[in-house]
Order: C-alpha cells, then sequence, then structure tokens
C-alpha cells in the first residue's frame, strides 16, 4: 500500500536533555506525588539543570497492581496525582482534614492506604465544589471553565467514564463483565435509572476529572515558560476492565458479557523467559478501519492536548501483534497477526497533521516494523543497557532521529544493572557486559551511571534521556518496575533533599558539556 510521506521533525528543535520520572514519584508530603506543587517545583529544578525535556508514564486512573499500564480510561486523569495545596488554597478541603495524607510514608508510596483516603478527601473536594457552583459562590471564569469542560469531554468520554466509575462502586469495584446483566449490556431503562440514583456520584466524578484538567493545564503552562518539553507515555493496548471497553466493546475482540479467546502481550525475550501475559483484550481491527480510525484520532488527539511528544508503548503492534490464547499461563504460545499498519497512521496525519509520536520499538523488532515506522518518520528508541551487551556496538549506530536512554521505567537502575541485579543475564554474560560498558563510555565501576548518561549525552540521538534514578546513581532498590510481576511496583520516590545545589550543578554542568539542553 502506498503511504504519504512527510518531512515534519518530530522531536524538539536542536540536542536536548531528558529526564524520566513518573509524577507519583516526585517529593511531596501528601503520600504521592502530584501533578500540582510537586511538579511544578520539579519544573523548577529541571529548568535549573538546562533539562529540556520531562518524560514521564500514562496519567490515567489506575487499578489493578496500581500500574500505569492498566488504566481505567483512556482518556481520564489519575485522581491520585490531583495536587492537595491547591484544593487547600481554593477552599475545598481544610489543611487539617489533609492530616492523614501526612502520616503516609515519603519515601515510598504506599497505595493500600492513599488510595482510599485520598479519595474520601477528593469526594469531599467535589462537594463543596459543586455546593459553591450551586449557591453562586463560586468566579465566573471558574464556572464558564466548568461548564465548558462538561461540554467537549462529555460526549467524547467524560459521560461514559463517570458512569462506569459509578457502578464499579456500586458493585463493589468488581470489572464490568461482572455486572448484574442489565448494566453489563448498558440496557436503556437501567442506565437511566442509574443516572437519576446515583446523581450525586457521577457529578463527583466530573468535578474530580475537571480538577485533574485544571491542575494539568497550569501545569502545561509552566513547562512552557520553562521551555520544557512533556513527553508522555501512551499504551497501545486498553484494559479490559476501562471505561472504554465497557462503553465500546466492539472496539475489541470480546463478547458483550467481556469475554474473549485471545489476549495481549509479548514472546520470549530479553525481560521474560515466558515472555509478557499482558491480559488486554485484542484490537477489533476491521472496526476501527470502517470507522476511519476515529477513536484512535480522538484518543491521539486527546493526548497531545496535555503533552508535547507522546511515545507509544509496544508500537511493534501496529505491524503485528502476539495474540495469546487465553487459556494460556504464560505469552509462549501466542501467534504473530497482521495489525493495521500505513492505514491508522495515514489517518491519524489526515485528520492531526504532524504526528508528536514516539516509537517504542523495542523486543522482536522485524523489518517490517522498521520499514513501517521509517515510511512514517516515526523516531524509535534505543536503551543502551541493551546496546551495549553487543561486542559490536558503536554509538555512531545511533541516529539523530530517535530517542537515546541508558535505561526505561522497565529497566533496573543503570548502577543495578551494572553490578548484575537483572536476574536474565548469566554471571559470564553479565561480566561482559560490564566490561564492554566500561570499554566503551571510557568510565569506571565508580561513576558507571554518569559515564553512561555522558555517552547517551555524546551520541548523535536528537533527544538522550536517563531516569533520574541513574542521575543520582541509586541501586536496585530504586528500581520502579520488574516486568511481568504484579507487586511492589511503581512505589519509589524521590526524595527532595536528594535534589541539593551541588547535584543540580553537577547535572548542568554534564547537560552543557554535551551541547544539550
Amino acid at each position: 500500500m502506498e503511504t504519504k510521506q512527510i518531512n515534519q521533525a518530530i522531536l524538539p528543535a536542536g540536542r536536548r536533555a531528558g529526564v524520566g520520572i513518573h509524577f507519583s514519584s516526585l517529593p511531596g508530603a501528601y503520600g504521592i506525588g502530584d501533578i500540582a506543587d510537586s511538579a511544578l517545583t520539579f519544573i523548577e529544578a529541571l529548568a535549573n539543570m538546562r533539562i529540556g525535556v520531562w518524560q514521564f508514564l500514562p496519567t490515567g486512573p489506575t487499578a489493578y497492581g496500581d500500574s500505569p499500564y492498566q488504566p481505567l480510561s483512556a482518556f481520564a486523569g489519575n485522581e491520585n496525582l490531583i495536587g492537595i495545596e491547591p484544593l487547600i488554597r481554593a477552599g475545598l478541603i481544610g489543611s487539617e482534614e489533609a492530616q492523614t495524607l501526612k502520616q503516609l510514608p515519603l519515601e515510598v508510596v504506599d497505595y493500600g492506604k492513599l488510595i482510599p483516603a485520598k479519595n474520601g478527601l477528593l469526594a469531599t473536594a467535589a462537594d463543596r465544589f459543586s455546593n459553591k457552583i450551586k449557591a453562586g459562590k463560586i468566579n465566573a471564569q471558574l464556572k464558564s471553565c466548568y461548564a465548558e469542560f462538561l461540554h467537549s469531554q462529555g460526549p467524547l468520554w467524560l459521560d461514559d467514564y463517570a458512569l462506569y466509575r459509578a457502578l464499579k462502586t456500586r458493585h463493589g469495584e468488581r470489572p464490568w463483565p461482572q455486572w448484574d446483566q442489565p448494566y453489563r449490556y448498558r440496557d436503556a431503562a437501567a442506565i437511566s435509572r442509574i443516572r437519576t440514583s446515583s446523581a450525586k456520584a457521577i457529578e463527583r466524578i466530573k468535578i474530580i476529572q475537571f480538577l485533574f484538567d485544571q491542575q494539568w493545564r497550569a501545569l502545561r503552562t509552566c513547562a512552557t515558560q520553562n521551555n520544557i518539553c512533556l513527553f508522555a507515555d501512551m499504551p497501545i493496548y486498553i484494559a479490559l476492565d476501562s471505561a472504554d471497553a465497557w462503553a465500546h466493546p466492539e472496539f475489541l475482540r470480546i463478547d458483550r458479557d467481556g469475554k474473549l479467546a485471545h489476549v495481549a502481550g509479548t514472546p520470549p525475550d530479553y525481560f521474560s523467559a515466558d515472555g509478557q501475559r499482558w491480559g488486554n483484550p485484542l484490537y477489533e481491527w476491521d472496526y476501527h478501519a470502517a470507522n476511519g480510525y476515529q477513536w484512535w484520532i480522538n484518543r491521539l488527539r486527546h493526548a497531545a492536548t496535555m503533552a508535547d511528544l507522546i511515545r507509544i508503548d509496544h508500537f511493534r503492534g501496529f505491524e503485528a501483534y502476539w495474540a495469546i490464547p487465553v487459556e494460556s499461563a504464560t505469552a509462549r504460545y501466542g501467534v504473530w497477526e497482521t495489525g493495521p499498519g500505513d492505514r491508522l497512521f495515514d489517518a491519524l496525519r489526515d485528520a492531526l497533521g504532524c504526528l508528536p509520536i514516539v516509537a517504542e520499538d523495542l523486543g522482536v523488532i522485524t523489518a517490517q516494523v522498521d520499514a513501517l515506522r521509517l515510511r512514517h518518520q516515526i523516531p524509535g528508541m534505543k536503551v543502551l543497557q541493551f546496546e551495549v551487551r553487543d561486542p559490536d556496538f558503536q554509538l555512531s549506530s545511533i541516529q539523530k532521529n530517535c530517542v537515546c536512554y541508558t535505561g526505561t521505567h522497565d529497566n533496573d537502575t543503570t548502577v543495578g544493572w551494572f553490578r548484575g541485579g537483572n536476574h536474565t543475564r548469566t554471571q559470564a554474560e553479565s561480566e561482559a557486559t560490564r566490561a564492554n560498558a566500561l570499554w566503551l563510555t571510557g568510565g569506571t565501576v565508580a561513576t558507571i551511571n554518569t559515564d553512561m548518561i555522558r555517552f547517551a549525552f555524546s551520541s548523535d540521538a536528537g533527544l538522550a534521556i536517563a531516569p533520574m534514578q541513574d542521575y543520582l546513581g541509586l541501586g536496585c532498590e530504586a528500581r520502579l518496575n520488574i516486568p511481568a510481576t504484579t507487586e511492589g511496583n511503581w512505589r519509589w520516590r524521590l526524595q527532595s533533599g536528594q535534589l541539593t545545589p551541588a547535584f543540580r550543578e553537577s547535572v548542568m554542568e554534564m547537560v552543557c558539556k554535551s551541547s544539550r539542553g
């Protein structure tokens, strides 16, 4: 199929240096980092360090395993990331009411205690916001912004999401395939009744999403003023237990009860000998093609309002995807099936123009996947932890239109990786990799984290990124996620005392010497 060629720049202009850290990992007094005061303070630190790009994980509402990659919506914001201080300043909660969150640990995110406590506070804030509107005690501009939010986002995703969350609570937070049949099937009479009986809960959910939206707008403004590019992450798949799957099962290869014959994942690779069985439903690509890929257009357009760049996780699934029989306990026995390919990206470009996409093209990548990405001039990724395993690797092989990483959220930290913390390598492989890393970077055992960052910065890649843990030289204890596991992930937090003046100065010097920013 002939596809349209583009010659538009995707990555930020010039050679840029970036950092990878999710909002949940930022310092803060309320049990988790947030998109408000925590994030604004961090942007100031980035500007001081001359780091021009901030990459973070998906920001959707989490559920299973607290994973950002299994969100309850492809559009909604994670309420746990809403900042508390702006709500206090707005008079929506009292500072004494937030004391429960201040009792949570600062070192890690304790989701089990955080979620119920924060949900209670946000419900209080939403109810007070609603009461202020009804009493005419809210300023006209904010009232107008709320009305516009309901008008623009309601038909797109907000109405379905609020209804889904209200029904999910009504059913004891069980996944929608386990709901009572009238609600599972979206029976018109049952839905009409729940809109009336749960009107307050539905309104509360919408207000909470509005509060997220308002804080995000302030974040984007601050980032723009400080010349910081926001780099978001988008999972290719959606969760079965999500508002999108419940409201539009026709998008997916599932029946009206949510049952499926195959699930998504990846075959055995560097991360896992059994592969990764994610369990997400696969897309019904014929349906999307027949509808001009409108859902995908809406999804990417929405993401582009939130960030300057969007990395799409598991890009290779657009060329061919791994379909695993649902009864299979591991990902070993899947088969490759053909994805939408050029047709999807042509439709996206026709609707949106230049696509602000970076492809996560790690793992089993074929010539066909590379060709799809290159035809659409979508930057790919290079991860040095993988690349330096090859004794023939040369830094010159990293081209300008790509993003070079020391490691990602799925890797161990560079220090942990170098010390052999990654259990997928044999001792001999670890020793060979360590030797090659030292030879390539010209570094030392004691400085391997900064040596790898400087190595990435010296590449031709338009954008070079290191996780915050690597800038700080932290070990395995600071690892954020171990793929193919569901417990103990997404908990690490940066401590405010770690970003000392001396640390910031050292990072700024490293960035400036590499002619990045």
